[in-house]
């Protein structure tokens, strides 16, 4: 009978190749980590605003401006814009928010025209908001402010884009109302979805974080 050959004692010590799978997985979390929160520890200080990681591009879509010109996402570039989705029969909410919007850009008028944020009114309404009511409707609250609608497949592909939703809700009658997300989308001087400003809303606030943003 042969004699079993004995079985070295362990070491305690990795093999190399494992040791460098280690060193290799601990360098890719550091640089995720520095990636994720180091971009969040460089986002400012903001009161009323929620950005995002990373701002997200928007969809193509075009809708008609109240001038008559086409609205799209090319339209954008250059400016912080502030996107409202509502329509003219709105009772309370779109009024109230477009008021609130239009005097938050009031302490930023010291800022060049060409940095001040502007606001955007886009009709869910199709059926009975023409370009031009809704083109004098939104500079009722900010002389600057742009208007747009389209038909449906082009609000719905803005709307989704920007993460938020609509819906046509009878009334008694042939009458109708549209539920609609009340959250305004924030986008970026290179027209992409940056974040988010959801209610309720404090124009003092919101001018304070547009102004921290423009001039960062």
């Amino acid at each position: 009978m042969s004699t079993p050959t004995p079985t070295p004692p362990r070491s305690g010590r990795l093999p190399l190749f494992a040791l460098l799978l280690v060193a290799i997985a601990a360098g890719i979390g550091l640089w995720a980590g520095e990636r994720w929160f180091g971009n969040l520890s460089a986002q400012p200080a903001l009161a009323a605003t929620v950005l995002y990681p990373s701002p997200r591009p928007l969809p193509d879509f075009t809708l008609q401006g109240g001038d008559g010109k086409p609205i799209d996402a090319a339209t954008l570039h250059g400016r912080w814009t502030l996107v409202f989705l509502g329509f003219l029969h709105c009772p309370d909410i779109c009024p109230t928010t477009l008021a609130t919007l239009g005097q938050a850009e009031k302490p930023l008028a010291d800022l060049p025209a060409a940095q001040r944020p502007r606001i955007l009114f886009v009709s869910v309404d199709p059926e009975r908001d023409t370009p031009e009511a809704i083109d004098a409707y939104a500079r009722h609250f900010s002389p600057d402010a742009l208007a747009a609608t389209g038909d449906t497949a082009q609000i719905d592909a803005l709307a989704r884009g920007l993460g938020m939703v609509y819906m046509k809700t009878p009334l008694a009658g042939d009458d109708y109302t549209i539920d609609h997300s009340s959250s305004i989308a924030l986008l970026d001087p290179q027209g992409r979805i940056a974040g988010l400003i959801r209610p309720p809303l404090d124009a003092g606030k919101i001018a304070a974080d547009l102004r921290t943003l423009v001039t960062r």
